[in-house]
């Protein structure tokens, strides 16, 4: 139990000082936002700061600060501590300079900001990359809601109809202008998710003060842990298992949503690096859920992490509060789902340079995209094998995204001749692990999710020896190529230095 309050402090705490600190250094001022500069009334739109902070929050909260932590905490309590410091300066710190350079360019979204920073040859793949990846997020944000709530009724048979139903409302999401359908009913499911979480929450204290080993590691906890010696090591299994609450790539997809919807820089802190940590705060909490479940039923160690959720539910809150609070992970799911399609509508428009106002030309892009995601949806219900491949490659693929985020937001930090060690650092860790996993990850090297065929099954020594080599390599070129970009664009700036 300790532990789990240690990391709470820790979140806290890096807040309202490494959030600060970053803030310092990115330095928001009061220059014009994008809602004021390009407002159209459909994607540039003010709103208030309180429901800008709650969009970020719905839009990044996934299922990760959920069912990943399930999955994480058993990798051991040191998670209690392995979220909250990655969070910190990691992931809060991802988001805000993501958030930060969208602002500084008319709303931006990601690919257009890697290839302000990174060059156009990068750009192109980056951007398949990232299009198939947001394809995956929004199909699982699909099934795993769908899934959830078709639990509800045993064998029942409307599990499609509530798929069409959902993608219905996504489409809407996505077409509309965001203060229309976003806008209006997030502060609905805000409260929701915010009612099952802490529900969670206090009713796990109340059992943890009666019974602290409840957020113990237990004799029966370890035997079932994952562990190198079942295909299972920290490095790199746990930071793609936890990413949400960790650190995130999916979050630099989002942030230009509200980068075109806030009205003053100053709100930036709070509602990029403010609602990562509440994030972990999420994570936190449904960490600690799961490892006290594990530790009173530890045979759940060896099922999936959706019905681990529903005993959580059952067991610590009852049926009818847990379906509220199931019903809160639902939310979570479909409120990153919406906005993960509605951004690649933005991102395909930027792309192409196709104006939004028309809804028309709104429509025409989402249409191969509603026929994608129908095929994925087709592929990834054939079987549960077929769901975790997807899964699985939504998990790497989401890191590989995190990791490029850092490298432009280097290259971008000391371009502007500010301290980039705030994303080399992170960056290059992330770079390393995502390296790693790629490398040494095949179907003899299994993991918590199954065995994925990706990667090249190579030993794990030697996956980590190569991973350190090719992070050196990248994180020194993003340090140089900012700094010759820094001598090219602001020659009279250096020159005054060296005087």
């Amino acid at each position: 139990m300790l532990l789990f309050l240690i990391g709470m402090a820790i979140l806290v705490i890096g807040y309202f000082t490494y959030g600060r600190l970053v803030e310092k250094i990115l330095g928001p001022d009061d220059r014009p936002t994008p809602c004021q500069t390009c407002c159209d009334g459909v994607d540039y739109v003010r709103l208030p700061h309180w429901k800008n902070m709650l969009i970020q929050l719905l839009n990044i909260a996934g299922v990760g600060p959920v069912i990943g932590v399930i999955l994480g905490i058993k990798f051991g309590a040191v998670a209690f501590l392995i979220i909250p410091i990655g969070n910190i300066i990691g992931g809060s710190v991802h988001d805000f300079v993501g958030g930060m350079m969208s602002l500084r360019h008319n709303g931006a979204n990601l690919p257009a900001l890697i290839r302000m920073n990174t060059g156009k040859a990068f750009y192109w793949i980056f951007s398949a990359f990232m299009i198939l990846l947001l394809l995956l997020v929004v199909a699982v944000f699909i099934n795993i809601p769908a899934k959830l709530i078709d639990g509800f009724w045993p064998e029942s048979p409307y599990f499609w109809y509530i798929v069409g139903l959902i993608f219905l409302y996504y489409i809407a999401a996505t077409l509309f202008p965001v203060d229309k359908i976003i806008g209006s009913i997030y502060p609905f499911f805000g409260a929701l998710l915010i009612l099952g979480t802490f529900a969670i929450f206090a009713v796990l204290m109340y059992h943890a003060c009666k019974d602290p080993s409840l957020l113990q590691e237990s004799e029966a906890f370890r035997a079932g842990m994952l562990t190198p010696e079942n295909n299972s090591p920290i490095l790199p299994m746990l930071f793609v298992t936890i990413a949400c609450g960790i650190l995130s790539g999916f979050h630099a997809t989002q942030s230009p949503i509200i980068a075109r919807t806030m009205a003053h820089e100053n709100q930036a802190r709070s509602s990029y690096y403010g609602m990562m940590v509440l994030e972990g705060v999420i994570g936190m909490i449904w960490a600690a859920a799961g490892l006290a479940i594990y530790n009173l039923f530890p045979e759940l160690m060896k099922v999936d992490a959706t019905t681990v959720l529903s005993k959580i539910t059952t067991y610590f809150l009852g049926s009818w509060v847990g379906a509220v609070t199931v019903i809160s992970v639902v939310i979570l799911a479909i409120t990153s789902g919406d906005t993960a399609m509605r951004s690649l509508r933005l991102s395909l428009a930027e792309m192409f340079n196709i104006q939004q106002k028309p809804i028309r030309n709104r429509f025409l892009l989402c249409v191969p995209l509603i026929v994608i995601v129908v095929l994925l949806l087709w592929w990834s219900n054939q079987s549960v094998e077929t769901f975790n491949q997807l899964w699985v490659y939504f998990a790497w693929g989401n890191q590989v995204l995190a990791s490029c985020t850092l490298t432009a937001g280097t290259v971008w930090l000391f371009r502007h001749g500010k301290p980039g060690w705030i994303t080399a650092v992170p960056g290059a860790f992330m770079t390393f692990i995502v390296t790693t996993y790629i490398l040494w990850i095949s179907p003899a090297h299994g993991g918590p999710l199954g065995k994925p065929p990706v990667g090249c099954g190579l030993e794990l020594r030697t996956a980590y020896i190569l991973a350190i080599l090719f992070c050196l390599v990248t994180t020194g070129w993003s340090i140089w190529y900012g700094r010759k970009l820094n001598r090219i664009e602001h020659p009279a700036t250096i020159a005054e230095e060296t005087k």
